[in-house]
């Protein structure tokens, strides 16, 4: 098995860590955002490592070179052209229980539809998270959850899903097993809904179980929360709950 690894952020680190330390030999080349801690690691591994802009300067050339391609925790939309340098096509590590909250904000999503969350692998089609399901792992979660335990919890199981399926799936190099989404059920959220989501109308009804969740689905450190505003003057929220029975 020859890969061509995309990779960022921990996950993706995570994951080109274990390919290195345990397949060394499937990693043909591997294709970075930018200068970072993933990119120095494979420096020291005399592998080929490339920013994201230098490989769309030649992609032409690695057409059919590899079996598959890995977006390992991947921010960009591949195109036609990048799918078709891998023979078996592109999986991708979405972290979802797709077909619910395909798209963007996973975490927020999944606790204010209240649906099941977890994180999967599937094949990369023209669509948007709408490839074929090659492995999941549903994650559980309750009350004392929030935006930010979500992405946590996502990440780690996303790289125990990936080690997991990686090592049965490279034996057979000929197909990737897979089966289709119900696209009927589920959901797909783009970036921009985020904000008005995250708004609370004062005068608006809601019950407490819708406005709970859009609390704890926005508390998460560093980023910005639920908001409303009054008076002329803008407010935000945060929400901490924990089990007491």
């Amino acid at each position: 098995m020859k890969i061509v690894l995309f990779a960022d952020k921990f996950v993706g680190f995570e994951i080109t860590k274990y390919i290195i330390d345990n397949y060394k030999n499937d990693l043909a080349c591997l294709v970075v955002i930018k200068k970072n801690d993933i990119y120095d690691y494979v420096q020291k591994s005399n592998i080929k490592c490339f920013l994201y802009e230098e490989y769309l300067l030649f992609v032409d050339k690695y057409i059919g070179q590899f079996d598959l391609g890995v977006l390992a925790w991947w921010p960009k939309l591949i195109s036609k052209q990048i799918l078709s340098s891998a023979k078996l096509g592109f999986i991708n590590t979405h972290p979802s229980l797709l077909p619910y909250n395909r798209g963007k904000h996973y975490n927020f999503w999944a606790i204010v539809e209240d649906v099941p969350f977890g994180v999967t692998i599937h094949m990369v089609d023209e669509g948007v998270d709408t490839g074929n399901i090659v492995a999941q792992e549903k994650i559980e979660y309750d009350w004392t959850d929030n935006g930010e335990s979500l992405y946590e919890k996502a990440q780690s199981s996303m790289i125990d899903l990936f080690t997991k399926t990686y090592s049965q799936m490279r034996l057979n190099k000929n197909e990737i097993v897979s089966y289709a989404q119900d696209l009927t059920k589920g959901s797909f959220h783009h970036s921009s809904e985020l904000y008005l989501a995250s708004q609370i109308q004062l005068d608006k009804l809601y019950t407490a179980r819708k406005i709970l969740n859009m609390l704890r689905a926005k508390t998460f450190d560093g980023y910005p929360s639920c908001w409303f505003e009054d008076g002329g003057k803008r407010y935000e929220v945060t929400i901490s709950i924990k089990q007491v029975g």
